[in-house]
């Protein structure tokens, strides 16, 4: 047997295979999967809009005028007129000087990230966030510092202890259990102009939690650090008119950077970072993945602008989001699933086991409920659940039927309907997933905390 067939039986074997499901027609609250109609309740599509007439209408304009891809890399010739009008409208929905579109997320973030640290840096890092702020920050060769989970406390330690080290120029065990570190290059830079960055996604992927801004932006403040927030999954859910978790926090002129996608809320393809005019010209000039790329395709580009437009023009949106959130969750909890009750979009239903959240997942798709399941190395060993998104677009009735359903498929397979839902605690998955050494020789980063969290 060769390696692939051996890693792929290793894969079966830890309940890990993956497969690609087909929906035939547009995305929205009911889709036909696999040939089967269902309820679509594991999507980013939160305000409901890839499939609106009026943006698929702008998409399908813009290809007609401007042609179906940009055709060479933004610093050649494929920066558009359509480019630049959504940049200009970005930046003022940011209240910030200045825009740049990427082709992806993960594009914005690796670039982003690489451009701002480097070798002798230090980035530090919730960990937490998702894999292409992970991957920009192993890319970067920067120090990588990890912190546990929204522990605002812990970071200042960290910050403070590597300022002492600084000044000392001594060294510290970096297994220590209070924080990862990837220490090439340490210290090459030290004291001759090294540069600190504060990672952190907005809103959290895989657990629907807040990073607490306010907090980290001190910290940044007072020890002369940036700060970088990937607004992903707050864009369009939440702040004033879905601007997201920095406005909702009145920061919008202390982070450094805001990176936002466009496929989510949005309901388009691409992403983008904010930021000061100065900031902005740096990165077109160094974030590699923006110059080595082809530009984003216009009727993409399109498309956001109209999502974009609509998202100001009706932020009501936003708010019918929210309150399906909370409907949702409400419903979950009537079946005995434990979930808060608040009005965060991204409901995870934790179950634990990887086979476990699987049989419930397909239980409740034969039932006519599509909730993927999602496990290790996205999650942390033992976490393994299924990560539930309202839409705007839903009724409460379909997400009412769809908590139902969720239940009787977790009765069904003898699951602990009181233990499903339960969050970890903050420290849990660093240590579940710095346990996982099973799956090292398939998914090293599993062992990582953090290092594999996906959207």
């Amino acid at each position: 047997m060769d390696e692939i067939a051996q890693r792929l039986d290793e894969l079966q074997r830890l309940g890990r295979t993956r497969g690609l499901r087909v929906v035939s027609g547009p995305q929205g609250p009911r889709v036909t999967l696999d040939g089967e109609p269902v309820v679509l309740l594991c999507s980013n599509n939160y305000l409901g809009l890839a499939d609106h007439p009026r943006v698929r209408e702008a998409a399908a304009q813009a290809a007609m005028q401007w042609g179906a891809g940009a055709g060479a890399s933004r610093l050649v010739s494929g920066t558009m007129t359509i480019h630049q009008r959504l940049e200009r409208r970005l930046a003022a929905f940011h209240h910030t000087e200045a825009c740049v579109l990427f082709g992806s997320g993960y594009l914005a973030n690796t670039g982003t990230i690489g451009a701002l640290a480097g070798r002798g840096d230090t980035v530090y890092s919730d960990e937490l966030n998702h894999a292409s702020i992970i991957d920009g920050c192993r890319g970067s060769r920067a120090d990588v510092v990890v912190y546990r989970h929204r522990d605002v406390e812990h970071l200042e330690w960290l910050m403070r202890r590597d300022e002492g080290e600084s000044l000392s120029g001594g060294s510290v065990d970096r297994n220590d259990g209070r924080g990862g570190r990837n220490s090439a290059g340490r210290d090459a830079c030290r004291g001759h102009g090294v540069r600190k960055l504060i990672v952190t996604d907005a809103v959290f992927s895989m657990d629907g939690d807040i990073a607490p801004l306010k907090e980290i932006v001190e910290l940044a403040h007072r020890h002369g650090a940036r700060t970088l927030v990937d607004e992903a999954h707050a864009i369009g859910a939440l702040g004033p008119g879905g601007r997201g978790t920095v406005a909702q926090a009145g920061l919008e002129a202390e982070v450094d950077v805001v990176i936002g996608t466009l496929g989510k809320a949005l309901g388009s393809y691409g992403a983008y970072v904010c930021a000061s005019e100065e900031m902005i010209r740096y990165l077109i000039n160094t974030a590699r993945p923006l110059i080595f790329s082809t530009a984003p395709p216009p009727p993409a580009i399109a498309a956001a602008l109209a999502a974009l437009e609509m998202l100001e023009e009706k932020p009501e949106r936003v708010q019918r989001l929210r309150s399906n959130a909370r409907v949702l969750r409400r419903a979950l909890a009537t079946e005995g699933i434990a979930t808060e009750d608040v009005e965060m979009h991204i409901v995870p239903v934790i179950v634990g086991e990887e086979r476990a959240a699987v049989g419930l997942c397909e239980a409740a798709l034969r039932e006519g409920v599509f909730a993927q399941a999602i496990r290790p190395p996205t999650v942390a060993k033992g976490t393994s659940r299924l990560r539930l998104t309202a839409m705007a677009t839903h009724t409460a009735q379909e997400l009412r039927e769809a908590a139902c359903t969720i239940a009787r498929a977790a009765r069904e397979q003898e699951l602990d309907l009181a233990a499903t839902g339960a969050q970890p605690a903050a420290g849990d998955a660093t240590t579940s997933a710095a346990a996982d050494t099973e799956a090292d020789a398939v998914t090293a980063s599993a062992a990582e905390p953090g290092l594999a969290r996906a959207a």
